[in-house]
């Protein structure tokens, strides 16, 4: 399968299943194309189908007197471009075949080994976001602090049942995990003292609104979190629109500063801001430049994801305005790259030279079998999304996992259990996306957030392209 597109001046054709990528001429461009759609004519999915069927389809049109999108070129430059093309087919370069497939069967078969606990070490929040799925930290429960006891059970969990795995994440999450920062730090020394015991590298990572930052917290988070995600919707007034207090004032003021000091002091460890866009600020570019004028370089805006009768929802009318958007601020980030005002968006960092390993590609994130929620009470959950779902209560610190069947239910979601995904170009970047968002829309993790999709389609071409950008840039 290929996928073309034009972007900042480029013909960019993606060859899906190789993950390749070719930047061509007009003349090129425009072959793959007519190639494309003749294959398309004769069969159904074109993901699996031979070298050799390609090769019989570029010598059909070759022989062809209909007019075509080729009527414009010269035979004898055309003939030069098709021997191209053949010679990347014949590589496996082009159209290559889908070798992905078979391999989701032996996926599924595979031990669950939990690699990373998403940490509830707050079921409290001392901001009132708008758009929180959390229900201001309470997930539809009651609120509620983690004991450090539970949080030693669940790293005695993560370590029993992480097999042969040296490195293990634990994200404390909340509501707002410094309301319960003393079992934090105390939850970080006992893992510091089970390490070398048990060979495991804990990385510990920590999301916060900023309210209670302070110097003892910076510092103790400077030395022990791996990565620090700091959240802020951009501009004051958007921000405090959102994301008021409790009392109804707007965060922005007292938050910025402390954001500023603490990634000053940061230093080269990770950490990146992330704010959340929403019908209100569709001209979101402007709140990642915000970012940049504040001195920050690692940056994320996601968009919202909530019901449509919310009137800050994202539907489709505001798409066009979204995908323009995105074009600005890959173009924007173009301009900047190599200069000091350089900076990195979240979703527009691909790695086009590796990528992700082949399960990654297939299943994503591994919510349910390898990445799990703890609550402050000790349940557990495929993801801080799932929490509060009863339906998806997995089992606790205490017993383990009482319910395999979920976990195998979460483990059989994959881009191929979902039939939107089979003939998707952008199935190997995003891996099926959420199954959180999925549940909520449509009641199944099977299924697929649709308008989730299409802004990821758009970030995906944006990402290509700025790495293309790049590379360019380089020679």
């Amino acid at each position: 399968m290929i996928h073309q597109y034009k972007s900042n001046g480029y013909n960019i054709v993606l060859d899906v299943e190789s993950g390749l990528v070719h930047v061509t001429d007009e003349m090129a461009y425009d072959a793959i194309m007519q190639l494309n759609e003749e294959l398309s004519k004769k069969y159904e999915s074109i993901s699996n189908i031979s070298a050799e069927e390609v090769v019989n389809a570029i010598n059909k049109i070759k022989t062809s007197n209909q007019n075509n999108i080729l009527s414009k070129y010269r035979d004898e430059k055309l003939e030069k471009v098709w021997n191209d093309i053949e010679s990347l087919v014949m590589e496996g370069k082009l159209f290559s075949p889908d070798v992905y497939k078979d391999y989701i069967n032996e996926l599924s078969m595979q031990d669950s080994i939990v690699k990373a606990l998403c940490f509830h070490v707050a079921h409290d929040c001392n901001l009132a976001c708008k758009y929180c799925f959390a229900d201001e930290g309470e997930y539809q429960g009651k609120r509620e602090l983690m004991s450090l006891e539970v949080g030693k059970k669940a790293l005695d969990f993560l370590v029993s049942n992480s097999g042969n795995r040296h490195n293990l994440e634990i994200d404390f999450f909340g509501g707002e995990p410094l309301m319960n920062w003393q079992v934090v730090k105390d939850i970080v020394v006992y893992g510091r003292q089970i390490e070398k015991k048990y060979k495991k590298n804990f990385r510990f990572t920590l999301t916060t609104n900023g309210v209670l930052l302070d110097d003892e917290v910076m510092k103790f988070a400077n030395l022990e979190m791996d990565n620090v995600v700091l959240s802020l919707d951009g501009r004051k007034e958007i921000n405090d629109k959102m994301r008021p207090t409790i009392n109804g004032k707007g965060s922005y003021d007292v938050v910025v500063p402390k954001f500023q000091k603490f990634v000053k002091n940061r230093k080269d460890k990770d950490y990146f801001i992330r704010g959340t866009f929403t019908k209100d600020n569709l001209d979101f570019t402007n709140d990642v430049l915000h970012f940049v004028e504040l001195g920050f370089k690692q940056i994320s805006i996601e968009p919202v994801v909530t019901k449509d009768e919310d009137k800050y929802a994202i539907d489709q009318e505001s798409l066009e305005i979204v995908f323009n958007e995105y074009d600005n601020l890959a173009k924007e980030m173009v301009k900047r790259q190599g200069s000091s005002d350089e900076f990195n968006f979240f979703h527009f960092s691909i790695d086009l030279d590796g990528g992700p390993c082949v399960a990654k590609r297939l299943s994503a994130c591994g919510a349910g079998y390898e990445y799990l929620a703890v609550t402050p009470s000790g349940d557990l959950y495929p993801c801080h999304q799932f929490v509060g779902h009863d339906e998806f209560l997995l089992g606790n610190v205490n017993e383990g996992i009482i319910k395999p069947e979920i976990q195998m239910e979460f483990r059989n979601c994959n881009v191929y259990s979902k039939n939107q995904c089979v003939e998707c170009f952008a199935k190997f970047y995003c891996s099926g996306g959420c199954m959180a968002n999925s549940y909520d829309f449509h009641g199944n993790i099977n299924k697929i957030y649709e308008i989730g999709c299409e802004m990821m389609k758009k970030r995906v071409e944006c990402a290509i392209m700025l790495k293309i950008a790049k590379l360019m840039q380089e020679d």
